[in-house]
């Protein structure tokens, strides 16, 4: 099976057109529909000096070739440079790629990078694509960052630090749990998936000298849900869970914010690693870094991430469990 996988690049102006580019120059076992502006993806071929040929939408693809959904931009692609007046063309392309996930034209979905300011500047309310696409399924969702021995999910994710705390619910706590839970079985096939929770507080509270979420919200739930038979090691300290030693004992760690356990990963493997949006209808991974203004045009960013994602969802794809 070649799972049908809808790919969309991202912000025109960072490094997503270029990274399509590049692996358009790959042989990959899926069937990739790239939805982005032709204009843009042949622009970012030239600048690479890279072959390139646009096909329609469905039609089989060889080395150097792109099945394009066009998503027509209204201004050109600058690299380097941020234009939001192109911002509700790269909207307008993950709603659809959402669209034809759910009504099963797809197998699975790969998104490169947005750009949250950009998107904004043109005047559209956006926190992030997940989100969106949570938004367009109707369905809460969990973000968790992987690489090839490593999975971090998270609790909240773009929040002020000031703000985890109280975000820090028994009620979100335990849907992120189940969710997390729910996708390791179903997409990655683990049985019985161990999962390593991280304290919010230094020392994990302390036994509630340094803090008393872990007392009075996160283990009442954990109780709750080690009687139904989950699989749960903590609230663990977070400066000691990422132990080497340790990480054999986890499927995957639960990180209650964004860089609490996001910086050991990156460190750990910044180019193989990828986003996944738990909980939705259909597999999601996006790749695991931003637009890259700095390096557009220069031709020395990196497509790892990106080949890593469409590798993921196409073996969740296989799964059998989209929509």
């Amino acid at each position: 099976m070649r799972p049908r996988l809808a790919l969309v690049p991202g912000e025109p102006g960072g490094i997503g057109p270029e990274l399509c580019v590049r692996l358009a120059q790959r042989e990959h076992a899926c069937r990739l529909t790239v939805l982005a502006d032709p204009a843009h993806l042949y622009a970012a071929a030239q600048t690479l000096n890279l072959p390139l040929h646009c096909k329609a939408a469905g039609e089989e693809c060889a080395l150097g070739e792109l099945a394009v959904l066009p998503f027509t931009a209204p201004m050109p692609m600058r690299p380097g440079h941020l234009v939001p007046a192109n911002s509700a063309q790269v909207i307008a392309a993950l709603l659809r790629a959402g669209q034809g996930c759910m009504q099963g034209e797809f197998d699975g979905m790969v998104t490169g990078p947005a750009h949250k300011a950009a998107i904004n500047a043109a005047g559209i309310a956006y926190v992030g694509t997940t989100e969106l696409l949570a938004k367009q399924a109707g369905v809460p969702v969990v973000m968790m960052l992987a690489t090839d021995f490593l999975r971090v999910a998270l609790v909240t994710t773009h929040l002020p630090l000031r703000e985890v705390a109280d975000a820090l619910t028994p009620a979100l706590f335990e849907r992120t749990l189940r969710i997390t839970r729910d996708d390791l079985r179903r997409r990655f096939g683990l049985a019985e998936p161990r999962l390593a929770v991280l304290g919010l507080n230094p020392h994990a509270g302390e036994d509630g000298v340094l803090g008393r979420e872990e007392i009075d919200i996160m283990i009442p739930v954990m109780e709750k849900l080690r009687a139904e038979g989950f699989h749960l090691q903590g609230p663990l300290p977070a400066d000691t869970a990422f132990l080497p030693a340790r990480l054999a004992e986890y499927d995957a760690i639960l990180a209650m914010y964004h860089d609490q356990g996001l910086p050991v990963l990156k460190y750990s493997g910044f180019d193989s690693a990828v986003n996944i949006t738990l909980g939705l209808p259909y597999p999601r991974v996006a790749v695991d870094h931003g637009t890259a203004l700095d390096l557009a045009g220069t031709g020395r960013a990196s497509d790892e991430s990106l080949w890593q994602a469409v590798q993921l969802c196409r073996r969740l794809a296989l799964q059998g469990v989209t929509a």
